[in-house]
């Protein structure tokens, strides 16, 4: 084997977990060149723990930032990755519960509703028929009420379904709208038309984990197209953006682990 050749094979061997690891300072994660922030932290924790890796300094860090918390989304995501942590965060899990309105809905959206029962780990009567009743006729969701139904949204809700123990035809249908969005290439795409990309097929394939279902193979060798030498993963074929996020979420994915982590 020649240098180059060897060398190329090193770099290679470079896991996205190190990658993540090497964007980390005292807990905080960043994207290469940016700023430190709660929400990208919890997405780094998640992959890593999702991987089985550990976070050092991160439970402190989302702890020392909770109050700069404001949307129940941003709040979930912090719930998730503390508790995957070993933290116990009664004060922001009291700010989801109180989120709850007579219909069911958590937050403003059917996005937030679904990433707060993730991050509580439980749906209410009232909260499992809102989410329910907005499945859209094709049987897909939306990020919000009465908006377009997406890839995303839909495998979210798949593992909302996981913790609420929802079953049968609102399973499968929401199954069959998602597999829809697979391109030849083996990837998925937010929407119809948007082509493939690695945190939505991430997503799917977390999606169908959580129902049961087998993730195809040509998903993961589209995943694996998108490797960089540096453990990072691209944003698509064509784009290379956000590496940290779009990493941490492959991660996941390819642990075949869907959200809560246990």
């Amino acid at each position: 084997m020649g240098l180059a050749v060897l060398t190329a094979a090193v770099a290679l061997a470079v896991s996205p977990a190190q990658f993540l690891q090497a964007n980390a300072a005292n807990g905080a994660f960043s994207e290469p060149g940016g700023t430190a922030d709660p929400s990208l932290t919890a997405w780094a924790v998640l992959g890593l723990r999702a991987a089985g890796v550990e976070a050092p300094g991160s439970l402190a860090y989302l702890q020392a930032h909770e109050s700069s918390l404001r949307s129940v989304t941003d709040i979930a995501l912090v719930v998730l990755a503390e508790q995957a942590l070993g933290g116990a965060p009664a004060a922001l899990r009291a700010r989801l519960v109180a989120a709850e309105r007579p219909s069911g809905q958590i937050g403003d959206t059917l996005n937030s509703t679904i990433w707060a029962v993730l991050a509580l780990g439980r749906s209410s009567p009232a909260t499992t028929r809102f989410v329910l009743a907005h499945q859209a006729r094709g049987g897909g969701f939306s990020w919000a009420v009465g908006g377009q139904p997406d890839s995303n949204d839909t495998a979210a809700a798949l593992e909302l379904f996981r913790v609420a123990g929802v079953k049968g035809r609102s399973v499968a249908r929401a199954v069959a709208f998602l597999k829809g969005f697979q391109r030849p290439g083996g990837g998925f795409e937010l929407s119809h038309g948007r082509g493939a990309d690695a945190q939505s097929t991430a997503w799917a394939i977390q999606g169908l984990v959580a129902a049961g279902r087998k993730p195809p193979r040509s998903a993961f060798a589209y995943l694996a197209s998108l490797k960089q030498r540096d453990g990072s993963y691209r944003y698509s074929a064509a784009y290379t953006t956000t590496p940290v996020w779009v990493t941490a979420q492959v991660l996941a994915a390819l642990a075949k682990r869907p959200f809560p982590l246990p």
